[in-house]
């Protein structure tokens, strides 16, 4: 097996200043790191246990199978704030027959975002 150090996403946005705007002002992400300069410089935010890269331009948006899943303490909390900041909600919160409260985003891409609160007494609170 492959002895993997790190790990992080990679999107290249159509609009790169138009996701970080997303990502950084209506998300709220903290940058890690930028690299380069112009619109087409690297942006890379912290996600939790890992890090997105928005870099380069794409000519397309990315595949449409690619989703985001961000945990966070409370998803109600978080819905509100993201309608404040103009966020895309595709579904608000409800919770899922698997336990989980989950609302759907989409980024300026149309990348479907999971914005997901892990209940109390969920199996994924616990460790065996």
């Amino acid at each position: 097996m492959v002895h993997v150090l790190g790990s992080r996403i990679l999107l290249s946005p159509t609009d790169p200043e138009r996701s970080r705007a997303f990502y950084g002002a209506t998300l709220g992400l903290a940058v890690h790191r930028e690299f380069g300069t112009g619109p087409e410089r690297g942006t890379v935010y912290f996600l939790g246990g890992g890090f997105l890269e928005l870099s380069g331009r794409a000519d397309a948006p990315p595949a449409p199978g690619l989703r985001l899943w961000l945990q966070v303490e409370d998803v109600e909390a978080a819905h509100r704030e993201l309608l404040e900041r103009g966020a895309e909600v595709l579904r608000p919160p409800r919770q899922e027959p698997w336990g989980l409260i989950e609302m759907w985003i989409a980024d300026p891409d149309g990348v479907r975002i999971a914005v997901v609160e892990v209940p109390a007494d969920h199996p994924l609170r616990f460790r065996p």
